[in-house]
């Protein structure tokens, strides 16, 4: 049996723009546009409202000369007022094609916002879809604060949809403007509408002030809606609207009657640039875009998905064109070291991957993750650690370095069992170590390796918090050169690391 057809709208560039702090270049709009409808393959997209400023006018004239070179003039809507013709002359000047007309849905709007009859209204609406009509311009129409109106005011609202029912219009579109809708109430409303208005075109527009917007957005699918409002990342006023993501991923899923024409494996792309432009962070566990939601961070997940895939859903990161990943940290089993190791192309034995794996469970005690990058440096730590056995310990120091004063170090040092504490100052905190320990093998009249080299790396692409190793040189009195390294989130950590082992070694 052939699917309905859902019509997909988004408003990211209208009503996302009215997030707090938001608000896209020409160029920006422009990219998103076309990324919008030629890599997200989305119905229509509304790019603005009329008559908000000479720079919105700017963006819509061109995104409209672009859409009319490449056939999508039809598919560009904006927003427009019941203002006697204002909004049409903007609109005639800019190229639009198809406007949104904001009429009210709601007696208490209408009553204590415009102070008018619905007869006054109707006629006033009336006059504005025919001089639209007389310039090649279609109307869809937006009953603002539809949602109160069928909870108050229903009487009205189906007077306002006889009289729609009469005009040259394509849709009517019902949004729940103040994101007040409780699933049941969605189904009621839209499922009474459809009834009474079997042959006309509704769309639904959810906000998500109590988080429901994805929920509603599925009743009214499974109640015979017509199309949907979405925007990327679920921007919008307030809360935001309902996400392009989430409710794709539910249409999909649960709702097997319809279809959308939505690119999956391009959600996660134009989101991403969505959220360059934009400079509003999508939260790491927001579904489908979220940095994390992809993650399994226990080692028993990573071993289910060994057994069977035990731990996998419907919600597979390649349908949104993302990878899974195996966080690496405190709650790391081996499974998860296994699955970044395969993708490293390195294969450890039972000794040494158990060891990497309790290195990486103490370093995740000290910092949330580690990267998979990282993991070539710990393989390599631990490996180094079994070369010597360890006969000398730096069982703890004090490492100071204050505005004004010379660095300082006082630290405590095992050698065969024996303790020796000792103070000095030095250049830098790691001279200043080094100072203190030249005195501790003085005091056992044996001499220190020369430092001949020192060198610091990170993992590519890593943060300010990330492991990094440091590989020192060193040369002996004889002339004999060797290297050690140690590896930790802190620099000089990782160079008291590299010494210890220098220490037994010698």
């Amino acid at each position: 049996m052939e699917r309905r057809k859902i019509e997909i709208m988004d408003t990211t560039l209208r009503d996302g723009e009215q997030t707090s702090g938001v608000s896209f270049s020409i160029s920006e709009k422009l990219t998103i546009t076309q990324l919008l409808l030629e890599e997200l393959h989305v119905d229509r997209v509304e790019i603005a409202s009329a008559r908000v400023s000479d720079g919105e006018f700017q963006a819509v004239k061109s995104i409209l000369s672009w859409a009319e070179t490449n056939g999508y003039a039809d598919r560009i809507e904006v927003l427009s007022f019941v203002d006697n013709g204002v909004s049409i002359d903007w609109m005639i000047n800019a190229g639009v094609k198809v406007q949104n007309l904001l009429t009210k849905g709601s007696l208490n709007h209408l009553t204590h916002q415009l102070k008018k009859t619905p007869e006054q209204h109707f006629a006033e609406i009336k006059h504005v879809i025919d001089l639209a009509g007389s310039n090649n311009i279609a109307t869809n129409v937006y009953l603002e604060d539809w949602s109160n109106g069928m909870r108050n005011s229903p009487e009205y609202v189906y007077q306002m949809l006889d009289f729609l029912a009469t005009q040259a219009i394509k849709r009517i579109l019902l949004p729940d403007t103040l994101g007040i809708l409780t699933p049941g109430e969605t189904a009621k409303f839209i499922t009474d509408i459809k009834s009474k208005y079997p042959e006309v075109h509704f769309d639904f527009h959810a906000h998500n002030d109590y988080d429901l917007g994805t929920a509603n957005v599925l009743e009214a699918v499974k109640c015979g809606i017509s199309g949907l409002h979405l925007t990327v990342n679920g921007m919008g006023e307030r809360a935001g609207n309902a996400a392009m993501a989430s409710a794709v991923a539910v249409i999909k899923d649960f709702a097997a009657e319809v279809d959308v024409q939505i690119k999956e494996s391009s959600i996660y792309k134009v989101s991403k640039l969505v959220e360059t432009f934009s400079g509003v962070r999508i939260p790491s566990n927001k579904p489908i875009v979220g940095d994390h939601v992809f993650t399994q961070t226990a080692g028993i997940h990573a071993d289910g998905d060994n057994k069977n895939n035990l731990y996998f859903n419907d919600l597979l990161p390649e349908r949104f064109g993302r990878k899974r990943s195996y966080a690496l940290g405190k709650t790391s089993g081996k499974a998860n070291i296994e699955k970044n190791l395969q993708e490293l192309g390195l294969k450890l034995n039972d000794a040494d991957l158990k060891k990497v794996t309790q290195r990486v469970i103490e370093l995740g005690d000290k910092k949330e993750t580690v990267t998979k990058e990282d993991l070539p440096y710990i393989i390599s730590d631990v490996l180094d650690s079994n070369l010597y056995e360890e006969k000398v310990v730096v069982e703890s120091y004090v490492l100071m370095n204050s505005m004004g004063l010379r660095p300082s170090a006082t630290i405590s040092v095992v050698i065969e069992g024996e303790k020796f504490e000792e103070n000095a100052q030095g250049d830098g905190q790691f001279d200043a170590f080094m100072n203190a320990l030249t005195k501790v093998y003085n005091k056992k009249e044996r001499s220190l390796p020369k430092l001949i080299d020192y060198a610091v790396r990170i993992a590519p692409g890593s943060n300010s918090d990330a492991l990094c190793e440091t590989i020192i040189t060193w040369e002996t009195d004889n002339m004999k050169i060797f290297i050690t390294r140690g590896l930790d989130s802190d620099q000089t950590v990782c160079a008291i690391k590299a010494t210890q082992k220098m220490l037994n070694i010698i």
